[in-house]
């Protein structure tokens, strides 16, 4: 190249689409302009030589986080939501639309979170919109907007502000997204049935697991995918935790119903079996299941019925956790894992014999496919310079009051766990959140 680049890394070891190899990789103006030989002659203004013991990975893709602002600020925030996912290797995320104060469901609801989030963002923070009953005539504009997508809740959300879809308002808004050819991403979980279920108040997990029954999930699923079927829309599955469902999806799929599915780092790393009495920091919805269950999730992911794994970051106070009576039917449902994502994937993907080109598969690549990311997930040449550095045989102990998060909760506190984020990398230039953030706000093709 005629002039010198502004950045080279020389790394032995890189995952690109050849697999993990020892490349050169050069970047300007953000974006990667060369991948070369590890000994190419390449010349920039800046090298960073990584040593054998790290990884060049692209940048994680996280499409599933509460940042909750603005309206429940002291739940997270942008600035400490990016910076958690700038310590954990994770270089964009994209906003669910509840939790925060006006939801978004209308223009002018994204537009306040937009301006709230402007001048916080350590990582690039795309949004999703909201559908709810009523606003389906919202949904076109919001799409124009930017939004990736919509997000529905067949069940109460947990905040009076975003209420639930029966199945007839389902299928309108369904059928209104698929006109112009947006996504829909389900909260399933059927009402009625967990109407129908024990009560969940007290101290044991056993209890609250029975009043979050695989069946209200199933049929949930289900009723989704046949809307999907009869109205065409591209609808995706969130945080799938029963197991029980892989192969109606499998099945959807091989049908051509235009179906994806993630799960979450706490459903693949903790089984029912091990939560003690009172831990309400375990507590999710749907829960977390027992360890036979996860053992089938993992096989879901290594057949490629579930595409990717990104967090439902979903923090809170410690007081709405109710640590002091331990009541699993009052806490907050929800749990902060933003920062620690790779790392806990990691550590229980090398023992069931998982690469890290596959974690990458899981946590970049097809998070960024889902939502339409044509810049990033990769290292690949025109692709943002956004990268992890990561030393996947370091090891450490989980100390939540030493996370970016904002509150010091954590279900992964004194957890053992392998892999390091050493450094976080935003279009080539390496992110300091002692530093000013440089964050971009995305909209729908931007990226």
């Amino acid at each position: 190249m005629s002039e010198p680049l502004d950045l080279i890394f020389r790394a032995p070891r890189v995952i690109t689409g050849a697999g993990e190899v020892a490349r050169c990789i050069g970047i300007r103006d953000g974006r990667i302009v060369a991948i070369e030989p590890l000994d190419s002659v390449l010349e920039a203004k800046e090298t960073i030589q990584l040593g054998d013991d790290e990884v060049l990975m692209p940048g994680l893709v996280d499409t599933h986080v509460h940042v909750n602002e603005p309206g429940r600020t002291e739940w997270e925030g942008f600035a400490s939501a990016t910076r958690a996912a700038a310590a954990g290797g994770v270089t964009t995320i994209v906003d669910m639309p509840l939790n925060s104060i006006p939801a978004t469901v209308d223009v002018s609801a994204l537009e306040i979170k937009q301006k709230v989030a402007a001048d916080q963002a350590y990582v690039d923070v795309g949004f999703w919109g909201g559908a709810i009953p009523g606003n389906v005539p919202e949904l076109r504009a919001l799409h124009d907007a930017g939004v990736f997508g919509f997000k529905c809740f067949l069940l109460h959300s947990g905040v009076d502000e975003f209420p639930p879809l029966d199945a007839q308002e389902l299928e309108i808004a369904l059928r209104e997204v698929a006109s112009f050819g947006a996504l829909m991403i389900v909260h399933a979980e059927d009402a009625h049935s967990i109407d129908r279920a024990p009560s969940p108040n007290g101290e044991r997990y056993s209890d609250f697991l029975a009043s979050r029954p695989r069946g209200a999930e199933n049929l949930a699923i289900a009723e989704v995918i046949e809307l999907a079927r009869w109205t065409n829309c591209r609808v995706h599955i969130l945080h799938l935790s029963s197991s029980d469902a892989l192969p109606m999806i499998a099945s959807a799929r091989n049908d051509g119903v235009r179906l994806t599915v993630e799960t979450c780092p706490h459903y693949l790393s903790f089984v029912a079996e091990g939560i003690r009495a009172g831990a309400t920091q375990f507590k999710c919805c749907p829960p977390i299941r027992e360890a036979s269950n996860r053992e089938l999730l993992w096989q879901g992911l290594a057949d490629g019925v579930i595409d990717c794994i990104v967090s439902d970051h979903s923090p809170c106070t410690e007081e709405l956790k109710r640590f002091d009576i331990g009541d699993f039917g009052v806490a907050w449902g929800g749990i902060a894992s933003l920062q620690l994502g790779l790392p806990a994937i990691w550590t229980e993907a090398r023992r069931r014999g998982h690469s890290l080109l596959e974690v990458v598969a899981w946590m970049a690549e097809n998070p960024a496919k889902q939502v339409g990311f044509t810049t990033k997930g990769h290292i690949a040449l025109g692709y943002a310079a956004d990268f992890a550095v990561f030393a996947p045989d370091e090891a450490f102990v989980v100390d939540a009051s030493r996370l970016q998060h904002k509150n010091p909760i954590s279900a992964y506190d004194g957890l053992p766990l392998a892999g390091v984020v050493r450094s976080t990398w935003l279009a080539g230039t390496r992110i300091d959140i002692d530093e000013a953030p440089r964050g971009r706000l995305l909209t729908r093709g931007t990226a």
